[in-house]
């Protein structure tokens, strides 16, 4: 795990890394924040390719089965055509440059999870360790300048570290329609993500199913009361009932924008303003429809010993993901924000495109 954790930090300071699969050493290097892939290919004794994921393919008109594929790149490519190719949104591709597509292998792929995990853009530059390379890139790794990960655990990283989710503090938050809470915080292994429980009333003291509300942060509506979502209403909102019902638990968990990170979250709104909806523009950038894990919330849950809960959501996402983790969902109830001019497209795009239990807030709003 330590490695997976220390090549994730490599990745966000723009420094390669080397995953292994079989007798194969694949030089990785995050395409955000490159400028040229000269080095890398210096450094690796052959020539680069970009690896892009399915979504990001699909959004540029192109059919694929496997998850990502693997673009080989010319000698000379500019960091234009690089930006182009990963995440601008253009009817116009250079198809010159996508002739070379194939099927990413697993080092392929676990560069691109790399990626996301580190909440970077999901493109990656690769290049395979030549021969005439082989020796000076393991007298790098055994010094220590060059970290080696294995294929299969790259692959794995996005599911986090399930049971290894460390309690670290708690303390009691009186909040404004919950005199009665506290707050407990847990960090992932990584350091890279932390998430807090509040928990609102006495636990011991209900019956039957706890009250939950899973709620992915949000900067732009939770703090700043952003008027493109309906978040930061629907988080007060689920304070008060919560409160109302007796007690229960909001868990707070560090998944902003459906878990692609705040940075690529403002760069999907940029898109957005161009006349795409939340579900393409995030396609666009390479990601799929929602990136959130939930098997930290079940972790959360554990160690708070809750195993039945009535659920406040609209998403079946998270009903299927608490189930799955061997939470009870014993009812669920709407929990709803305000439909103004400014989300209402972006409420009917995860109604109509991710299957939201939006419908009778939309009709009210539609009257």
């Amino acid at each position: 795990m330590y490695q997976i954790e220390r090549a994730i930090f490599d990745i966000r300071r723009g420094l390669p890394v080397v995953i292994s699969s079989g007798e194969q050493r694949l030089l990785v290097q995050a395409l955000e924040g490159c400028r040229s892939v000269d080095t890398l290919a210096r450094l690796a004794g052959a020539r680069p390719a970009l690896v892009l994921t399915r979504h990001r393919l699909e959004a540029m008109g192109l059919s694929l089965t496997a998850d990502a594929a693997c673009l080989p790149l010319a000698e000379q490519v500019s960091e234009s055509e690089l930006h182009q190719l990963a995440v601008a949104h253009s009817g116009s591709q250079p198809s010159a440059l996508l002739s070379g597509l194939k099927p990413a292998g697993a080092a392929e792929r676990g560069a691109v999870a790399l990626m996301r995990r580190a909440l970077l853009i999901p493109a990656a530059l690769t290049a395979v360790v030549s021969d005439e390379a082989q020796s000076d890139i393991a007298e790098q790794i055994a010094q220590g300048r060059l970290l080696e990960v294995k294929a299969d655990e790259a692959q794995k990283c996005l599911a986090g570290a399930p049971g290894m989710l460390k309690r670290v503090s708690e303390a009691n938050i009186p909040l404004e329609d919950a005199p009665n809470s506290r707050f407990v915080l847990f960090r992932e292994p990584d350091g890279l993500r932390e998430h807090v429980a509040v928990v609102i009333g006495q636990l011991d003291s209900l019956e039957g199913p706890v009250p939950l509300r899973l709620h992915s942060a949000c900067l732009t509506g939770d703090l700043f009361g952003s008027l493109r979502c309906d978040c930061g209403e629907q988080l007060r909102n689920a304070v008060a009932d919560i409160q109302a019902m007796g007690g229960g638990v909001l868990l707070y968990l560090a998944q902003e924008g459906r878990g692609i990170g705040l940075a690529n979250k403002l760069r999907a709104y940029t898109l957005q303003d161009s006349g795409l909806d939340t579900v393409d523009a995030d396609q666009v950038l390479g990601f799929g429809d929602d990136e959130r894990q939930y098997a930290v919330a079940v972790d959360m849950l554990n160690a708070l010993s809750i195993d039945q809960v009535q659920l406040l959501t609209n998403n079946p996402l998270k009903m299927s993901a608490l189930r799955e983790g061997g939470i009870e969902v014993v009812s669920r109830q709407a929990l709803y924000g305000s439909v103004t001019d400014h989300n209402h497209r972006y409420l009917s795009a995860k109604a109509n495109r991710a299957g939201h239990f939006l419908d009778e807030v939309l009709e009210t709003r539609s009257r």
